[in-house]
């Protein structure tokens, strides 16, 4: 993968509770400030600053890297693991082969979030539930929309 400039920004739809949870996750990881994050579902949110549409950017997640170059899609979600040191993750599944199957998932997956947000509704509110608690049990809690780096435990 090639080098990218942070920060990189993230333009995702916080109305999706499956992409705002994950979005949270990385917020919440993201000890070094690599990513910014902008709701693209928020009441006035225009993209015509960013030449494009808010109706592009609600089909697969857009993200702008710190030298203005513009990606869409798995590839922006798989930088932003990188950014918070969770790129192992994606390793294997940056086998050449695996990309094909890997871009039509995340496209079907980008056009169906809603209703699997809706389906994967009690999960998500009990892992929001599970975080907050342990949230509140963590002396070095969430300060200001940002977290102390957990991976030191």
């Amino acid at each position: 993968m090639a080098a990218i400039t942070y920060p990189l920004t993230l333009f995702y739809d916080a109305a999706c509770p499956v992409c705002s949870l994950e979005m949270d996750s990385l917020r919440e990881r993201d000890a070094d400030g690599r990513l910014v994050f902008v709701d693209i579902s928020a009441s006035g949110f225009d993209a015509s600053p960013w030449g494009t549409t808010r109706e592009a950017m609600d089909a697969e997640i857009h993200g702008l890297t710190g030298d203005g170059q513009w990606l869409r899609g798995v590839h922006v979600v798989r930088l932003a693991y990188e950014a918070v040191g969770l790129g192992w993750m994606w390793r294997p599944l940056q086998w050449a082969p695996l990309q094909p199957a890997l871009d039509t998932s995340y496209r079907w997956f980008a056009r169906h979030r809603h209703a699997i947000s809706a389906t994967a509704a009690p999960l998500v509110r009990g892992i929001r539930a599970w975080r907050a608690r342990r949230a509140a049990l963590d002396p070095r809690a969430c300060r200001d929309g940002r977290c102390a780096d957990r991976r030191a435990r």
